[in-house]
């Protein structure tokens, strides 16, 4: 990489005084590059209701931090809310709310670069407020900026936009190899709970319409185990007292949806007071999400894989405790993960604005399992093989995308602020 041959003290505040900038460059204020205005452009009653015109609001510039788009001749700042400081482009005629985003029209500056170098200043650390972020307008127009002549400017927005899509294309292709084994992990759990290990295994259509091993057995879940409640007359308040000597843990909703297995490091905690009757969980306790805002979570299980302290269980869900002897709980898990029993369990979700699911409908689930426990213990130890080395992977191609995009980051940052050279055609 390429140093500039001299450099100065920008006295800007945001680089910091670690970080100057080549000495031919010059500094200016967000003001000064371009034409600042808020609100919609466009009166409603100029509007075309065959055409009507794009519209940039909060949603407006979702998710469009990273990417390009050089067919615009403004820069759209979201102003408040979640997306506080992101940037997006637009060209034409457009609404933009007044509340959503601030806008600067192209002046005689690249675009592109300049768009890059707002995200690298990150306009989100001047919000007003930590609660509900928001940007003063005043204030960013006096914020200031190191500036490139204009040539420079269209070879860094060139180079970035060269050394940024080969990027991209890489994190692409780490994200679509992340969905390969995502669903070659459904795939696995989903054949192996419903036909077993055994190839050989004379295979008939149950009356739930799939196909299991004839020797396989039909229960009610409520024939291997029972169901109990999480956590009863608890407010707020009791949760996350890092300090009370009455602490306990207790297993949040969010880790049941988003874990196989549960450890003790997925825990929160909760206070419970000497004498209260609440419900323990123990090693092997199956937990099910009975209540959620969307049918995508309603019935999802996980497994305790661990023995643990005095610990209790949300009020959004129910433990289940195998009979012990009858079946292996992670067996039970598994089965109720695969896409054959998780869809036959979510269409007894009801609700609008929550779907709840009934204590009855869990107890009376209909499913079949292998006439053995040892049959049932060798699914799960194939199960636990297969799908940990799937995770290993899953995390290693994970760590590759962030690297990626870290390095993507400092790429852009040590260029819009000239601790990079680009070489100009």
């Amino acid at each position: 990489m390429m140093k500039y041959n001299s450099y100065k003290d920008s006295e800007i505040d945001w680089l910091g005084e670690k970080h100057p900038i080549p000495k031919h460059w010059s500094v200016k204020r967000v003001k000064d590059l371009g034409n600042y205005q808020s609100g919609s452009f466009i009166d409603a009653n100029e509007m075309d209701i065959e055409n009507p015109y794009p519209v940039y609001g909060g949603n407006g510039i979702r998710g469009l931090a990273e990417k390009y788009n050089h067919n615009g001749d403004y820069i759209l700042i979201g102003r408040q809310g979640a997306l506080c400081g992101n940037i997006n482009y637009a060209s034409g005629k457009f609404w933009a709310t007044e509340h959503a985003v601030v806008v600067y029209k192209k002046k005689e500056y690249n675009l592109t670069w300049l768009g890059e170098l707002f995200r690298v200043m990150n306009f989100n650390q001047y919000s007003l407020s930590a609660a509900q972020p928001g940007l003063s307008v005043d204030r960013i127009k006096r914020l200031e900026l190191p500036i490139p002549s204009f040539e420079e400017q269209t070879a860094i927005a060139q180079y970035l936009e060269t050394k940024t899509q080969a990027i991209d294309k890489k994190v692409s292709l780490l994200e679509k190899k992340i969905c390969y084994y995502q669903e070659l992990r459904k795939s696995l759990i989903n054949e192996t709970v419903t036909k077993g290990l055994d190839k050989n295994a004379e295979l008939q259509t149950n009356e739930l319409g799939f196909a299991t091993p004839k020797n396989w057995l039909r229960y009610r879940l409520k024939d291997l185990g029972s169901l109990y409640s999480g956590l009863s007359g608890k407010s707020g308040d009791d949760f996350n007292q890092d300090d009370n000597p009455d602490n306990k843990g207790f297993i949040p909703f969010t880790n049941i949806a988003n874990n196989t297995y549960l450890k003790r490091d997925h825990l929160g905690t909760v206070v419970v007071n000497e004498g209260e009757k609440q419900n323990r969980v123990r090693k092997g306790d199956v937990f099910f999400l009975m209540s959620s805002e969307g049918y995508e979570d309603i019935g999802k299980s996980a497994a305790l894989a661990e023995d643990i302290e005095e610990t209790y269980l949300n009020s959004f869900c129910k433990g289940y405790r195998v009979t012990p002897r009858k079946t292996n709980p992670y067996f039970l898990n598994y089965l109720m993960l695969s896409d054959y029993y998780r869809q036959l369990l979510i269409v007894e979700g009801k609700g609008f604005t929550r779907i709840n699911l009934k204590m009855e409908k869990v107890n009376d689930f209909l499913v079949y399992i292998p006439d053995t426990l040892s049959a049932q213990d060798e699914i799960v130890k194939f199960l636990d093989a297969k799908l940990d080395t799937i995770s290993n992977i899953i995390t290693s191609i994970q760590t590759q995308i962030t690297t990626l995009k870290e390095l993507r980051k400092t790429l852009i940052n040590d260029v819009v602020t000239g601790k990079i050279k680009v070489i100009q055609d």
